[in-house]
């Protein structure tokens, strides 16, 4: 628990200084995020980054989050996101013959659907930011932190029924109520303390169930690949995605909802 918590502070004075300052730096912390988190479930499925696949891997991940604030920098390539996207997915396609079918269709889906699991997430999480939703950036987090802690602590002092045994033996329908209802009062300060407007509390419900959703999934990933964590690049914490399954659900809501209000 100790080296946990030193992790996560220093982790946490890190990112929120660059969230709040924004720009180049922010770009570079979210290709970095997405990078590794990429990296982290290409390695489930025993599939080396470091190859031409992963390469291409990463090349489609990194089109997918390419900003919109510097999409002038495409037009210079007369390509849209959209077309790269598929001149990639096309050499992928190709790659599977070219190595006799060892790098396999699978693959191809597999290494696809991993760059656009992270991507979008990460995606919004920087659009977001950099529509001037810096307060709902901060909201989410605190929200999502607020509802992990609540269903981990109320999950274990009032648990009984089990939420999804056979994805995440340890979770309890208590402390899933317990992680919403700790994200509602994050929300209620949210409101008294800053200019957040709109059905915040209903949106709060339906961003905590999705992040708990998003962690479910990514805990069905570890289970169905037979590994503990996605990753050990934050010490008492695993991966990147150990970390940021639930925003990457969290992110692309809340993205709607800052447009909306």
């Amino acid at each position: 628990m100790k080296q946990r918590i030193i992790t996560g502070v220093v982790a946490a004075a890190l990112f929120l200084p660059i969230v709040y300052y924004s720009g180049l730096p922010l770009v570079l912390l979210t290709y970095f995020l997405a990078t590794v988190g990429l990296y982290e479930l290409l390695k489930m499925k025993n599939l080396n980054i470091f190859s031409i696949h992963g390469i291409l891997s990463i090349l489609f991940l990194w089109v997918l989050i390419f900003p919109e604030k510097y999409s002038d920098f495409l037009d210079t390539f007369y390509y849209t996101k959209t077309e790269l996207c598929i001149v990639i997915i096309l050499l992928l396609l190709a790659y599977t013959v070219i190595t006799k079918n060892r790098f396999t269709f699978e693959d191809v889906s597999f290494s696809l659907l991993s760059a656009l699991y992270v991507g979008i997430g990460f995606y919004f999480f920087f659009e977001t930011r950099v529509d001037g939703g810096l307060v709902y950036i901060l909201y989410s987090l605190f929200m999502i932190w607020a509802t992990d802690s609540g269903a981990y602590f109320i999950g274990k002092a009032l648990g009984r029924r089990k939420l999804w045994p056979e994805i995440s033996p340890n979770k309890t329908i208590e402390g899933s109520l317990g992680g919403v209802v700790c994200a509602v009062i994050v929300a209620i300060l949210f409101v008294l303390l800053t200019d957040i407007k709109g059905s915040i509390i209903a949106i709060t419900i339906v961003l905590s169930v999705f992040g708990q959703i998003g962690d479910l999934v990514q805990s069905a990933f570890k289970r169905h690949f037979n590994v503990k964590d996605s990753g050990k690049i934050l010490p008492g914490h695993g991966g990147i995605l150990d970390r940021f399954d639930s925003l990457i659900f969290v992110w692309p809501i809340l993205h709607l909802f800052h447009l909306w209000s």
